[in-house]
């Protein structure tokens, strides 16, 4: 798993290291890490061209000191420096002896607008709210240009703890950060202004304390979908009870009861009111024209999707909350229980809800620009795993455990996908793993899907079920093409 660390975790294990090395070693190693990154970026050295935006302090530093090497390997460098009094009087030093130019802001526009790489060392880490004008008008000149947009260590004008943007910030396509990826990269507006994020190491790993938050690879998504085995069963693989659709939204009963089967379970047990569509679109299903009581034995709940919110509904998402099984609660769920907070507050079975931004408001407050922290206090409050949807969507437990999820596209923006990922976490959550981790994997493998979906042009919720398998093996390691042959 990748940890995340927040700017003041960054500081503090940086304070230890540098008190074990040498003066300015630590910079040093940033600094080659960073020029090492931005040379293989541009694919050549000699006769490239690289502007410098360089603000005040030890990030203007690096940028100098990456400046530097980038310099003396026949580079052509050009650095903009936005506070020349202040600038790191080491790194510039470096930088001029290497053969770098130096200009004023007012005269970097023909450097901005011939670069083939634009390297952001205005603020940082220690940087908040947006860009001040003089900064910002030299970001929008070198965005209008073909250069590659580098920043170092988080792109100037986003927060590194929660990603918000407030004003003017740098739009990077890479993103260069040293020790470790600070949250801000992968959540809320930072994720799309950090684009692709180069981790360098730099020995703080010893220093740092455990993580703020998390980010899954595939490979940890695997380890928690194991392959059956032979003395596996329909029963012992999981068996999860749908509550989804009625008859005027039937569709969100198929999609979900389609996604559990599609996902890990060895039995989906169906007992909505959509009985006649799921039965038709899946007969694998086990349909029941009855209560949640009725549908025989399971392991895990999903109630919510499409289901309506009268008082029919409420009486069923009580009597599936009154169980001692995990359930999943979304969309008309979520809206009843915004209204009733105490039907799944502190249940001694696990609680998992997936609720879009409009949704969680209900609970009493908006996600505002901290993400992570807004996840954390709602599962606190109400006892529960919240999964915040989004396009990084974050998983938090009342114990404060958080993961970022990493995969997706902005073409699951469309209905019925989120009654795709309720299906997804409840087939997980049939399984036996911890709520936590089986709705950070549902939507790191619900990501997985859309990505596969999306490769083939705009998505609907149905392609997410087609190509949840190939999702899966891929989440895996299985490329299409080493898929065993089904004789067929």
């Amino acid at each position: 798993m990748i940890g995340l660390f927040t700017a003041a975790e960054i500081r503090a294990a940086e304070a230890r290291l540098l008190a074990a090395l040498p003066d300015g070693a630590l910079m040093q190693r940033a600094a080659t890490g960073l020029a090492t990154v931005c040379l293989r970026l541009l694919g050549r050295s000699y006769g490239a061209r690289v502007t410098l935006l360089v603000g005040a302090g030890n990030n203007g530093g690096d940028a100098l000191f990456a400046g530097a090497r980038l310099a003396s390997r026949g580079t052509q460098v050009t650095a903009a420096l936005l506070a020349p009094e202040r600038a790191h009087e080491a790194g510039l030093t470096a930088f001029r002896r290497a053969g770098g130019r130096v200009v004023a802001p007012e005269a970097a526009g023909p450097a901005l607008e011939r670069a083939d790489l634009v390297l952001d060392g205005i603020t940082g880490i220690g940087g908040s709210g947006g860009l001040r004008p003089d900064a910002a008008a030299l970001v929008d000149r070198a965005a209008a240009g073909p250069a590659l947009m580098v920043a170092v260590d988080v792109p100037s004008g986003v927060d590194a703890d929660t990603g918000a943007v407030d004003g003017a910030a740098f739009a990077a396509t890479h993103t260069v950060t040293f020790g470790a990826v600070k949250p801000g990269l992968v959540v809320g507006q930072g994720r799309g202004h950090a684009g692709e994020v180069h981790l360098i190491g730099i020995g703080l790993d010893e220093h740092l304390p455990a993580p703020a938050a998390w980010q899954l690879t595939d490979a940890d998504a695997a380890a928690r979908l194991p392959l059956p085995d032979a003395d596996d069963d329909k029963y012992t693989q999981g068996v999860v009870g749908i509550v989804a659709g009625s008859a005027t939204y039937p569709g969100a009963g198929v999609l979900c009861t389609g996604a559990a089967l599609r996902t890990r379970p060895g039995l989906v047990r169906y007992a909505g009111t959509a009985a006649d569509g799921v039965r038709a679109a899946w007969p694998e299903a086990i349909v029941t024209d009855g209560r949640p009581g009725d549908a025989g034995r399971v392991q895990a709940w999903v109630v919510g999707p499409g289901m309506g919110t009268d008082d029919d509904a409420r009486s069923v998402l009580a009597e599936v909350l009154a169980t001692d099984l995990p359930v999943l609660a979304d969309a008309d769920a979520l809206t009843m229980l915004a209204r009733e907070p105490d039907l799944a507050r502190n249940r001694p079975a696990p609680t998992v809800l997936t609720p879009h931004d409009r949704e969680f408001a209900r609970f009493g407050y908006g996600p505002g620009s901290d993400r992570i922290g807004a996840a954390r206090r709602l599962a606190a409050d109400l006892g529960a795993v919240v999964l915040l949807k989004g396009e990084a969507t974050v998983v938090a437990d009342p114990g404060g455990t958080a993961f970022v999820n990493a995969t997706g596209t902005p073409w699951l923006a469309t209905a019925g996908t989120g009654d795709v990922l309720s299906g997804i976490t409840g087939a997980l959550l049939a399984t036996g793993l911890p709520a936590v981790e089986a709705a950070a994997v549902a939507a790191h493998v619900h990501g997985r899907a859309g990505q596969v979906a999306a490769a083939r042009g705009p998505l609907i919720a149905g392609d997410l079920v087609r190509h949840l398998p190939e999702a899966i093996s891929r989440v895996r390691g299985v490329r299409p093409d080493r898929l065993p042959d089904s004789g067929a």
